[in-house]
């Protein structure tokens, strides 16, 4: 079981919709969101995604299809 952490920019339009429940939903990943600025026209989350390593990086792959910029957290320090 491998936990990853992101850091996932929304683009303005896609704020209003759950993608980060929708991805955890199509995808064998649990998703705990660590830190997140969500405003009328900006937001981001740094998330952590815990799962097999091939389905975190399908939920990835699933995030940029929906238009998220998805960069990985280097060292995974978030606290």
């Amino acid at each position: 079981m491998a936990k990853l952490r992101f850091h996932i920019r929304y683009p303005v339009e896609k704020i209003p919709e759950p993608i980060l429940y929708q991805i955890g939903h199509e995808f064998k990943v649990v998703t705990s969101i660590r830190r997140a600025d969500v405003r009328e026209t900006t937001g981001w989350l740094d998330v952590e995604f815990t799962g097999e390593a091939d389905e975190i990086d399908k939920a990835v792959n699933g995030l940029r299809q929906k238009g998220c910029i998805v960069d990985p957290i280097e060292l995974n320090v978030v606290e």
